[in-house]
């Protein structure tokens, strides 16, 4: 993931426990982030957002005996390690799961239940928000938006698959990680709303890539050394077209999503720099875009099996 974010006081991730609209008698709607550090007791080791895509959080913590209140956005969740008992009641009703590898617990938006977990868990969680998912089903002309279910520890090894891969893949290159971050919210929407709703929704498969003229204006603007924005958002709009149909659309055209073409785009780049000049690879990291030469090397290590430097001393 992104660097891990700064350990501030707990009391700075809080809000008032008791706010409420007083006039309505409402309880008040906290960001999943801070009510998660509330009732956690900790803060992340890593966390990662935009607002278009909400924010993805790596979490450990102990054991769990409170109230989750309501919260803004939609908070879906998995367990790379470990094996944990999971007790959701909410007045009678009481969900009982186990936390393991490929299941996914899902809190609805506004929902609010006491938990009980008796030890250590290891979860990475989506906080995905309601207008992410109207998004995609506007734009994929789908049914109405149903209700998000409660899921308890229930078995979905594509989305838990999903969300480990966001503990993964994320590399320290900002726009990198936001074109990932971009496309996995949109993978994990429509397979939500295909799998973990009152009214489950039929997307139709998408027939055909962009033309030509579109798909080489997009290939420039991944291409590009300046500042140019290569967030989905970006390339969708300078297309014509949504989220949903410019990613896909893209990957019929060259076989590969944005993120897998940007990522083997600059690895070209970086194999020609250290093959060709005596750039110290700090350099070519920055030039890159990468965070650091450790971010770097890692990314270019996962996708060649070498570090840059043995690399560079076996192409020379």
């Amino acid at each position: 993931m992104d660097d891990p974010i700064q350990h501030e006081p707990l009391a700075a991730l809080l809000v008032d426990p008791n706010a409420r609209h007083r006039d309505t008698g409402v309880t008040e709607r906290r960001r999943a982030d801070v009510e998660m550090a509330r009732v956690l007791k900790t803060a992340p080791l890593q966390m990662a957002s935009d607002p278009s895509s909400g924010a993805i959080a790596h979490w450990k913590h102990g054991a769990l005996h409170d109230v989750v209140e309501p919260m803004t956005d939609h908070v879906i969740m998995t367990y790379p390690t470990g094996v944990q008992r999971l007790e959701r009641r909410s007045g009678k009703s009481v969900a009982i799961g186990t936390a393991r590898a490929g299941v996914v617990t899902i809190i609805p938006a506004g929902s609010s239940a006491r938990w009980d977990i008796p030890g250590f868990v290891d979860v990475i969680q989506l906080y995905l928000p309601h207008t992410a998912l109207e998004r995609v089903v506007r734009e994929a002309n789908a049914p109405a938006l149903g209700d998000l279910l409660e899921r308890t520890g229930h078995p979905d090894p594509v989305v838990s698959g999903l969300l480990m891969s966001a503990a993964d893949v994320l590399e320290g290159n900002a726009a990198l990680d936001l074109l990932f971050r971009q496309q996995l919210t949109d993978v994990l929407a429509t397979r939500i709303l295909a799998e973990h709703t009152g009214v489950p929704s039929t997307l139709e498969p998408i027939m055909g890539g962009l033309s030509a003229h579109v798909l080489r204006r997009a290939i420039e603007r991944l291409r590009s050394d300046s500042d140019a924005d290569v967030s989905l958002t970006a390339l969708a709009s300078d297309a014509g077209l949504s989220r949903f149909h410019f990613c896909r659309a893209f990957k019929e055209s060259t076989g590969l999503s944005p993120h897998a073409w940007l990522r083997r785009q600059r690895l070209d780049q970086a194999m020609n720099m250290l093959r060709d000049t005596d750039a110290p690879i700090v350099s070519v990291a920055a030039q890159l875009g990468y965070a650091s030469q450790n971010a770097f090397a890692a990314a270019f290590k996962k996708l060649t099996g070498e570090t840059p430097s043995d690399w560079r001393r076996r192409m020379r």
